[in-house]
């Protein structure tokens, strides 16, 4: 394991920055995983004008959930989305970062 992969292991372990959601891929069985939540708003430039609105993103490990697709379904204290659009990871290949609407 690298000193990547330990950190990561951390940061999605400490209840300050991560939480518990289940993630259920389009026809599977739910699984508990970690996410990280990523920003809460998004601030779009469209010709002259600034356009605002909300977002919700969040990380997932790809140890966790090896590939996300659009229309799965995560579920967050309570809450249900569907991931929407192409999932994003990063360049060490370890985080999803994904977008997510309600359900």
């Amino acid at each position: 394991m690298t000193a990547l992969n330990t950190a990561l292991d951390a940061l999605f372990a400490d209840s300050n920055i991560a939480r518990d959601a289940v993630y259920i891929a389009e026809g599977g069985t739910p699984q508990l995983v970690r996410v990280v939540s990523r920003r809460a708003d998004e601030v779009t430039g469209f010709g002259g004008a600034r356009l605002w609105s909300e977002t919700t993103r969040v990380d997932l490990r790809v140890a966790e959930v090896p590939n996300p697709r659009s229309g799965d379904r995560v579920e967050i204290e309570g809450d249900a989305f569907l991931i929407q659009g192409e999932p994003m990871r990063d360049s060490e290949r370890l985080i999803w970062t994904v977008d997510l609407r309600p359900a």
